[in-house]
């Protein structure tokens, strides 16, 4: 291996991208999982593994002229990151915030790599988006921009070469006006967007399979323990898809969801979150310029501004937000009060600072590429309804989802396994790249 040490390593990404550290957060993740396996397979020395892994198969960036509703001309910058092709076409979402920058996407995209390959699915990481901001836009505005970003990203996907999903910011409106777009200019009808409409391609839980699969994993981790879920306290963040769905599996299983969150603070309900009060917040979150704390009126229970959830006493923590959300004081507030159970429904939400507490605390921590895989998982399987032309039921779409959780929690206890804990991060990022890096070897140097 051409580098002397671990650090010497890391060092080099950080020096080749210096702006980017949300890119050097996640690989410093996986290399400090991997760099044993790595460092001591004379294949994947010889191939240059490493080296190659964190780099991307190529970077596309666009200008996106759109016109707003009253005749003014915006640009914005529209990004396409297609990672790691070794196992199958490019898969991941599109993301539209204010906060996109190619650092974000790069280390998005990473992750989608192993993430991808932990669900056993054949396919490669990718992920894009922009920095357009669809808060406060109307549908006309959307739709003006998601035709103008088509008409750029359209030269670079395709059902066999790379297909999107959603993100944040991206839901099924958004994906409907690209997938029409698309459709028009290429006059065909493909599988080449995943999340679309049921009515025209789309798989039935879709929009809850990144929530419903993250409790089935975290289900399979408290095996481990002989635990089980039911009548266990759990705090989520966030109040997207995400945290309403993983609110509704906790439900459904006996669990207790007490608290929510955005942007601007959190809601701690003592009595539990019930499906009539997620209903509730499905309608309240389905306007765009809707907050959280109006739960909290109507329902009459504390709400924190300013604060996440991190310091309400509970059995399980998922933290279904953003990147970074949860960090090292957090995770002592957390594991103090009780909490054992750690699992990541957003990408990358616990600082590298909390995830070692964790693993230190030898708790049941499950990172994002492992415990938030449901949402690639059933792209997947969206895919091959489009192949096939058959739509699945949602009986058999949610026994697939719980079948491939269980497949990723597998791989993640082989190669994670302790003796004394499971250390899940070493699992997924071990169980991703292997794959991906045999892979690689197979087709030489490409």
């Amino acid at each position: 291996m051409k580098y002397k040490s671990k650090k010497e390593f890391l060092d080099s990404v950080v020096d080749n991208y210096s702006d980017q550290k949300e890119f050097h957060q996640a690989v410093e993740e996986v290399i400090h999982s991997i760099w044993n396996t790595a460092a001591n397979n004379e294949e994947y020395c010889k191939f240059n593994i490493l080296d190659r892994i964190v780099v991307p198969d190529r970077i596309i960036i666009f200008r996106v002229p759109w016109m707003d509703d009253k005749n003014n001309v915006h640009v914005n910058l529209g990004y396409r990151i297609q990672f790691n092709s070794a196992i199958g076409p490019y898969k991941g979402g599109l993301r539209f915030h204010p906060s996109v920058n190619l650092g974000i996407l790069k280390f998005l995209a990473f992750e989608q790599v192993f993430k991808n390959s932990l669900t056993g699915l054949n396919l490669g990481g990718g992920k894009g988006g922009s920095n357009f901001d669809p808060k406060g836009k109307s549908d006309k505005e959307i739709m003006s921009f998601c035709y103008a970003f088509m008409n750029e990203l359209y030269r670079h996907i395709g059902r066999r070469t790379d297909i999107p999903a959603g993100d944040i910011g991206v839901g099924a409106k958004e994906i409907g006006f690209m997938f029409g777009q698309y459709k028009k200019i290429r006059n065909a009808f493909t599988g080449v967007l995943t999340g679309k409409g049921t009515n025209w391609g789309g798989s039935l839980i879709r929009p809850e399979a990144t929530g419903y699969g993250l409790v089935y994993f975290v289900v399979e981790m408290m095996k481990t323990r002989k635990h089980s879920i039911k009548g266990k306290t759990v705090t989520v963040s966030g109040s997207g898809n995400v945290a309403q769905f993983a609110c509704e599996k906790l439900i459904e299983l006996g669990a207790k969801p007490v608290t929510l969150s955005d942007s601007s603070g959190f809601i701690h309900d003592p009595d539990g979150i019930t499906q009539e009060k997620i209903e509730y917040v499905k309608k309240l979150k389905s306007v765009r310029s809707a907050r959280i704390s109006e739960y909290a009126k109507k329902y009459n229970v504390k709400y924190t501004k300013g604060k996440r959830p991190w310091s309400i006493k509970c059995d399980i923590a998922l933290p279904c937000a953003t990147e970074n959300e949860l960090n090292l004081d957090d995770a002592k507030e957390l594991t103090g009060n009780g909490c054992y159970v750690v699992a990541e429904g957003a990408n990358m939400p616990s600082t590298t600072d909390a995830v070692h507490h964790f693993i230190n605390k030898k708790i049941l921590y499950g990172p994002g590429k492992a415990a938030n895989a449901g949402g690639v998982a059933i792209s997947g399987i969206e895919m091959s309804q489009n192949s096939t032309r058959i739509p699945l039921s949602r009986e058999k779409v949610d026994g697939l989802l719980k079948e491939i959780m269980q497949r990723v929690h597998r791989t993640c206890v082989k190669y994670g396994d302790k003796g004394d804990f499971i250390n899940y991060v070493d699992g997924a990022n071990i169980g991703g790249f292997v794959r991906v890096a045999d892979s690689m070897i197979d087709q030489g140097i490409v």
